[in-house]
This record gives C-alpha cells, sequence and structure tokens, in this order.
C-alpha cells in the first residue's frame, strides 16, 4: 500500500511538473507573440516616419519606412528601443542628406541621439527630445541658431552641435543642466559673449568654444570644474581668470588676451573640415582644434629613450626657437606701431587675432536682412548742457517746432492719422513735397526727470536702428517743452486699418501677403531682441503698429519707445503704455512683467489676426468668441476647424498645408508659460521654412482637403526667403 502511494504521489508530482512545464511554454509563446504584435509607440513610430521623409528617403536606412511598419521588431538601422519604446537612435556617417523633420520632440523615450558625420542642413527644430541624455549632430550642414528647447532638456549628459554653420549669440539656455559634461560648439559661427547660464554647470569637464566670432571676457567659466577647454581661435579679451590657467587642457590661441599665459606663435588659418591638427606635444599651448592628436604621430612621438646626440639636437632646437621667437615678437611690434597710425579703427578692433580668417554670413545675406550688431554706447547729457553735444551723437535730423507745425498745419485733427502709446501721430507735407509722419509726444505721460535724462538718448539709439521691416527715425524736436520724432512716412496705413474696416484695401490681403506681413515683423523682432545690443524690448506689439507700403512690405512702428517709460507701476496701470489688451501676455496681466518673451507672445496674436481676420478683443461677438486666442487655441491643431476658422476676405484662395505649419507657428508663440515660446529667430527660420515649401504651387494648385490656391505671379515672386 505504501508503495502504491509512492507511486502514485511520484506519478503525480511528474504530471504537476509536466503541466507546469506546458503552460510555461504556453505562457511564453503567447508573451513572444504579444511582443510580435506589439507595435511601437504610435508617437515615436511617427516621429520615425517624419525623420525618415525628412531625410529624402535613404536607402542607406535600411528597415526605415515612410508609413507604417514596427521599428523595435523589425531592427530599423540605428533604433534601439525597450519594450515598445525608441530610446536610442545612432545613424552617423551614412552620408544622409535632408533636414532632421519636426517631430523631433514626439521621441518622449529617447535618450540618445547621434545623427553626426552626414549632410544634414537647414536648422535645428525648435523642439528637440525632451529626456536625452546625449546629443550628437556635429559635421552637418546645420545653419541657424540655438533653439531654446534646449533648456528644457535637463537630463542632458553630452551635447556636441561642431563643425556646422550655427549662428547669433549662444544663448541663455544652459540654467537646468546640473548633468551635463561635454559641450562642443567648435567650428561655427556664434557671436556675443557667452551666457551667463554657462557658470550653472556642477559638472562640465570638457567645453569647446573654438573657432567662432565669440567675444567678451571668460569670467564665466571661472568656477566650473573644467578639465579640457578649447577657446582659440574667438575675439576674446581681457583677463584670463587665474582658475582657468590651472586647467590640464586649456586652449586659448588665436584672441586678444590681456595675460596670456605664454605668448605661442599664430595659429593655423581656421575653417571648415579640413583643419590642421596640432603636434601633440604643442597641443596645450598652439592647438586650435581640441579633437584628439593624430594616432599616427602620437605613436611616432612615443620613444621610450632618447640618444645623446637627440637630447643635443633638442636643446640647440629649442634656443634656436626661442631666438626666432624674440625676433618675431620685435618685428610684429614694430609692424603692429606702424599699422596702428596707418591703420582705420574697424581694421584695429582684430588685433590680436590677426590670423583668423572670418566666417561668411551667406545664411544671413540670403535672408535679406542686415542684423550687424548696434552699437548702443551711453550717452551723458548734462541738464544745462547745449544740443550741440548731443547732435553729435544723433545720426537724426533736428526739426524746429516751427517747422513741424506749419507741416502738420498746426497738428490738425485733419492730418492725424494715428494714436501711439504715448503720443499722437500726423501726416506732415513739407515746401519741398517730403511727406513725413510726426509723433507728438504726450509729455503728461513722462516727468520732467524722464524728459531731460531719457528722450535725447532714446532718439540717438533709435536713430541707430537699420532694419528694412523697422520705420525709420529722420528726425526730432526738443524745442519748447515739445518733444516730438519725425518718421518716413508708410503710404497704405496700418495692417490693423487694413484687417479690420472692411474696405477693399483688405482684398489685397491675399495668403501671400500675409504670411509675407508675417515673416517681415518676426525679423524685425528678432533684430531687436536678438542682434540689437542690448536687446530692445518692443512692449507694445500689435497689428495698429505694423506699416505696409506700396508693396505691402511691413515696418514696425515704435521700436525703442518703451524705453521713454521705464516705471513699471505706471505701465500696469495704462494699457496705452504696453500694448492694447488682447495681446498682453498672461505674465504681463498677472505681474506686470514684460520680457522678449512677452513679445512672442504679441507676435501670436498678430499672426491669429492675419490667419482669421479677427480683433484681438471683439465684444460684439458671442462671449465664447470674444478673446481671440481663448477660442481659436484649441483648434489650431484640427484641419476642419481650422478651415472654419480662416479669414472669409480670403475667399478660400490657401494652401492647407501652409495654412496648418501657419497654425503651428502660432500655437508656440501663444504658450501660456513664456519659458516654453520659442525665441524670434526660430520663428523666423518656421516661417522661411514655410515660404520655401510653399513655393512650388505659386501659380495654380489643390490638395486633398479640396481648398484651391491661386495668386497672381507678384505675390510669389517678391516673397522674402
Amino acid at each position: 500500500m505504501n508503495k502504491y502511494c509512492y507511486i502514485n504521489r511520484e506519478r503525480e508530482m511528474k504530471m504537476v511538473k509536466g503541466i507546469s512545464l506546458l503552460v510555461s511554454v504556453i505562457m511564453a509563446w503567447i508573451s513572444g507573440l504579444g511582443f510580435v504584435r506589439a507595435a511601437t509607440d504610435p508617437m515615436d513610430l511617427q516621429a520615425l516616419e517624419v525623420i525618415y521623409t525628412s531625410l529624402n528617403s535613404p536607402s542607406q536606412l535600411t528597415g526605415w519606412k515612410a508609413n507604417g511598419g514596427d521599428p523595435c521588431s523589425e531592427s530599423w538601422k540605428g533604433v534601439a528601443c525597450q519594450g515598445s519604446a525608441v530610446v536610442s537612435i545612432e545613424i552617423s556617417g551614412l552620408g544622409l542628406n535632408g533636414t532632421l523633420g519636426y517631430m523631433l520632440n514626439g521621441l518622449k523615450s529617447l535618450k540618445t541621439l547621434d545623427m553626426s558625420s552626414n549632410s544634414i542642413h537647414d536648422s535645428i527644430p525648435y523642439q528637440l527630445p525632451p529626456n536625452l541624455t546625449s546629443l550628437n549632430l556635429a559635421y552637418n550642414n546645420l545653419s541657424g541658431s540655438l533653439p531654446y528647447s534646449i533648456n528644457d532638456m535637463i537630463s542632458i549628459n553630452y551635447l556636441n552641435l561642431s563643425s556646422n554653420s550655427l549662428y547669433q549669440s549662444i544663448g541663455d539656455v544652459f540654467t537646468n543642466h546640473s548633468d551635463l559634461e561635454t559641450l562642443d560648439l567648435s567650428f561655427n559661427n556664434f557671436s556675443g559673449d557667452l551666457p551667463p547660464s554657462l557658470s550653472s554647470l556642477p559638472k562640465l569637464s570638457t567645453l569647446h568654444l573654438q573657432d567662432n566670432q565669440l567675444r567678451g571676457t571668460l569670467d564665466v567659466l571661472a568656477d566650473l570644474p573644467l578639465n579640457d577647454l578649447n577657446v582659440a581661435n574667438n575675439n576674446f579679451s581681457g583677463l584670463i581668470p587665474d582658475e582657468l590657467i590651472s586647467i590640464p587642457i586649456f586652449i586659448y590661441d588665436g584672441n586678444s588676451f590681456a595675460n596670456s599665459p605664454s605668448a605661442p606663435p599664430p595659429p593655423p588659418s581656421r575653417r571648415s573640415h579640413n583643419r590642421s591638427r596640432s603636434p601633440p606635444e604643442l597641443h596645450k599651448e598652439r592647438g586650435s582644434d581640441a579633437q584628439p592628436p593624430n594616432p599616427d604621430n602620437s605613436n611616432r612621438s612615443r620613444k621610450k629613450g632618447l640618444s645623446a646626440g637627440a637630447i643635443i639636437g633638442i636643446v640647440l632646437g629649442s634656443l634656436s626657437f626661442v631666438l626666432f621667437a624674440i625676433f618675431g615678437v620685435l618685428f610684429c611690434l614694430r609692424r603692429f606701431k606702424w599699422k596702428e597710425i596707418a591703420a582705420r579703427p574697424s581694421a584695429r578692433r582684430f588685433t590680436g587675432n590677426t590670423n583668423k580668417v572670418l566666417v561668411s554670413r551667406e545664411a544671413l545675406e540670403q535672408r535679406a536682412i542686415d542684423l550687424k550688431p548696434l552699437p548702443m554706447e551711453k550717452m551723458t547729457i548734462e541738464r544745462n548742457g547745449s544740443l550741440k553735444r548731443v547732435n553729435s551723437a544723433i545720426s537724426a535730423t533736428p526739426y524746429t517746432v516751427a517747422a513741424l507745425q506749419t507741416a502738420t498745419n498746426s497738428f490738425c485733427q485733419e492730418n492725424l492719422v494715428g494714436e501711439g502709446s504715448i503720443g499722437r501721430v500726423y501726416r506732415a507735407d513739407f515746401p519741398n513735397g517730403k511727406i513725413l509722419a510726426i509723433k507728438k509726444i504726450d509729455t503728461a505721460v513722462l516727468s520732467l526727470q524722464e524728459e531731460d535724462n531719457n528722450f535725447l538718448e532714446v532718439v540717438t539709439k533709435m536713430s541707430k536702428l537699420r532694419h528694412t521691416n523697422i520705420v525709420p527715425l529722420v528726425g526730432y524736436c526738443v524745442e519748447h517743452g515739445q518733444r516730438l520724432l519725425v518718421f518716413e512716412y508708410v503710404k497704405n496705413g496700418s495692417l490693423h486699418d487694413m484687417l479690420h474696416f472692411g474696405d477693399e484695401r483688405n482684398k489685397m490681403l491675399t495668403w501671400n501677403a500675409r504670411v509675407k506681413v508675417a515673416l517681415g515683423t518676426s525679423r524685425a523682432l528678432e533684430y531687436l531682441h536678438e542682434v540689437c545690443l542690448p536687446s530692445i524690448v518692443h512692449r507694445n506689439f500689435k497689428s495698429a503698429n505694423i506699416l505696409l507700403d506700396d508693396a505691402l512690405n511691413p515696418q514696425l512702428s515704435d521700436c525703442g519707445l518703451a524705453a521713454l517709460t521705464p516705471n513699471m507701476e505706471n505701465q500696469v496701470t495704462s494699457t496705452q503704455m504696453v500694448g492694447s489688451f488682447g495681446y498682453s501676455a498672461p505674465e504681463f496681466v498677472l505681474s506686470g512683467i514684460y520680457t522678449v518673451k512677452s513679445d512672442v507672445y504679441s507676435f501670436g496674436v498678430v499672426m491669429l489676426e492675419l490667419l482669421t481676420g479677427r480683433k484681438p478683443l471683439d465684444t460684439s461677438r458671442a462671449r465664447s468668441e470674444q478673446s481671440l486666442v481663448r477660442w481659436a487655441t484649441p483648434q489650431l491643431h484640427d484641419i476642419d476647424a481650422l478651415a472654419k476658422m480662416v479669414d472669409p476676405a480670403l475667399n478660400g484662395m490657401y494652401p492647407a498645408k501652409s495654412l496648418s505649419r501657419f497654425a503651428d507657428i502660432i500655437a508656440l508663440c501663444v504658450q501660456p508659460e513664456p519659458e516654453f515660446r520659442p525665441p524670434m529667430s526660430e520663428v523666423v527660420q518656421a516661417l522661411v521654412r514655410l515660404v520655401q515649401r510653399a513655393s512650388v504651387v505659386t501659380r495654380q494648385s489643390s490638395d486633398e482637403h479640396g481648398f484651391s490656391y491661386r495668386t497672381p505671379d507678384h505675390d510669389s515672386t517678391d516673397m522674402p526667403l
């Protein structure tokens, strides 16, 4: 009996084990089947499809598809996943040619993105994968500026954007990067000072900034834990902080430092991908490239011992080198003294960096605007000083009150053409046939001290503004307690009047004309925010301050006038001081804080005006539609709702794809949080891409939504790119 029970128990155990094994196999099979059938995260899949299409569907990316597919299970080249999430894309050195697309921010789980050593062009998208730890886009043909979204990549550890054609200032985008260890922005066209946020990188050990056009001092780098710093071939000056001199690898030549640790010979000519390598033994003192030394050279230099003859040769060679260097320094000093006498002031600006070859700015020249920074020097005005001393710094023409009264018929109501933030604007007809616009400043909004100290300084700075999309200041008047500004007269009036008066002029605003207005005014704001030094915040950006000439080219008015009302309390209590209600950004309404990002919000509101033909605030409409931003924002990404929002005056004459891209830019600009709004340089780039993509349908086309698009030839040919 016991034996029988034992045998049955053994059989039961074997049966249980067999069933367990079978269940495990079935579960594994089901799990495997589920894995095979589990699709990659839809957002990741869509982002990869956009990248593939934007790169012109290259055959090098084996397995990739423009539509459908499953990257995680089909092993797309260079794509790695965890479960259904794409965590790594490494497609370096494949000869890829195209752009980065517009959906990189859809890759929420992506940690590593390496697309270096290709031929990718255009700008870096203004929204990037938010959770990256490593980003490498080096050795491409990227242009434009750094996107502000870099500030939001708080987990980034390695960032390499070297060897591209990026330009403008680096931007203060490194405030949240406590893990960043390597930053390489070398061999680009960056200009301006180093951003203060660089000083807040507690783990930064490698920083390469060589071969740019950066200026100023290195003070913001003094307290960083750097082991490898390369700032060669820039326009840096001042004193090198003592903390930096002791860095193990510190390359600094090709600048104008006042306390260089040594006097190295001139560096090799800079530029592009064909770079001269510094010999390993001179890498610290004179290397202009922070790339690792050539392995072959390094191997040849590794000797276990030196013969006596070699030592003697080295000593004699060193002595000869020192003598030659002394002779060279004396020669250069004599030559420099002669140049200082003969050279023009603009040439002396580059002393100490004479071997540097300035990089051409083709990308800026193609945009047909002058982005040369303005010398906004501070002007001192004595309270009882004569105007002669001040006029020497003002390029505008001084006018008398009598002359302006005559030209405006004593500022009569018939000559009134508008009312600005701090005064009225009158048409002025001069005896020589010249027509100008006179802004008569309401001195009641200014204190006497503000008038004395600020007005002529503001005039000085305004007279230096030079941009095709900014109304130029041509004159001023400061007689008999009057404060008047004289501007070029723009014949077609304001965008506000043309959009909202409902007369025949409204028909002139075709879709192409509206895009042109948006692009031109975005360039004006970009110039004020990112080119002028210091930056100029408009504070009163609205359609009434956008004037249109005969060809409907926009010109922004009131640029620089906000400086006349620096008292924030006055600005908060009077909406006229900072723009009409409906254009104001949420942060200003709540706290009175106004920054360049507030201008970006107001620009988005004006774009909404261009798209819908509606006013920013219209109490004649239903309550839910009175605020243009609140009504329109939820519908900007719905193509059907968007089509119903379009200004009826367009009569359906627009391309739906262009409309959708226009709406996408608006959505970015009117975000409630200012830190999420893009800088104006990125808005300009987005609008330029919109124009370029729409250029193939300049005469007649249709799209899948049935909207026809037919515009006169001049609307497309005069579009500024």
